[in-house]
């Protein structure tokens, strides 16, 4: 199973971006999505989530400026970022679970930077 991703780019500080996550097949046949991100020199880190059902989660040092969502006719995930800083500069990427097994996206490149 191969996720696309794409929508990175430069973006100024206080900007905003939405990235998109497409999968080839049925996106609620999957039991979450997930956005990660890995900046030069640090561990990834997570994101957000959304489960098959549509219920959403976010650590706290994004929830309020991060928004993950999908349209199942399209089979593509999203991630809203909003309020964007320099420090949400880094390798943006998606993941599908479905059963044990992980899938992963090519990262897109955010950098937020004036």
């Amino acid at each position: 199973v191969q996720l696309q991703a794409s929508g990175g780019g430069l973006v100024q500080p206080g900007g905003s971006l939405r990235l998109s996550c497409v999968v080839p097949r049925n996106i609620v046949s999957f039991k979450s999505m997930a956005w990660y991100r890995q900046a030069p020199g640090k561990q990834r880190e997570w994101l957000a989530r959304i489960t098959a059902g549509g219920i959403t989660d976010y650590p706290d040092s994004v929830k309020g400026r991060f928004t993950i969502s999908r349209e199942i006719r399209r089979n593509t995930m999203y991630l809203q970022m909003n309020n964007l800083k320099p420090e949400d500069t880094a390798e943006y990427y998606c993941e599908a679970t479905r059963g044990a097994s992980e899938y992963w996206g090519q990262g897109t490149l955010v950098t937020v930077s004036s």
